[in-house]
């Protein structure tokens, strides 16, 4: 691996470490964040219908836009589910990344733009 994925990889997994801390913070359930840690990776049923179908919807879900904006919606207003919500998405994102996984290019699941997945 080179120093640079490794940096990126650390870096992702930093901010997974700070999502799970600011989510102990939080006081939400930790049953909830049982429940839906994994709840974006049922995007991947988008590949039923073809690598660029599948593609678009894993991303949709994987893009750290959405879960940030929502998180600190949560918190500005205040709804602790929304805070809750966005902060598993978050870790789950961040995760993802420090393991390799980025979002996805239409040629295939296992290519992302982090490179070739299983290589």
């Amino acid at each position: 691996m080179r120093p640079v994925d490794l940096a990126v990889r650390l870096e992702w997994a930093a901010v997974a470490v700070v999502g799970i801390a600011l989510y102990a913070l939080s006081g939400a359930s930790w049953w909830l964040f049982a429940l839906l840690i994994l709840a974006p990776d049922l995007s991947m049923l988008g590949y039923f219908a073809g690598p660029r179908v599948g593609a678009i919807a894993y991303n949709a879900l994987h893009m750290l836009v959405v879960p940030l904006l929502l998180a600190v919606a949560g918190y500005v207003l205040p709804n602790s589910t929304a805070t809750a919500l966005g902060l598993i998405w978050i870790v789950h994102i961040a995760v993802d990344r420090a393991l390799g996984y980025g979002l996805k290019l239409p040629s295939g699941f296992q290519d992302t733009h982090l490179g070739r997945i299983g290589k």
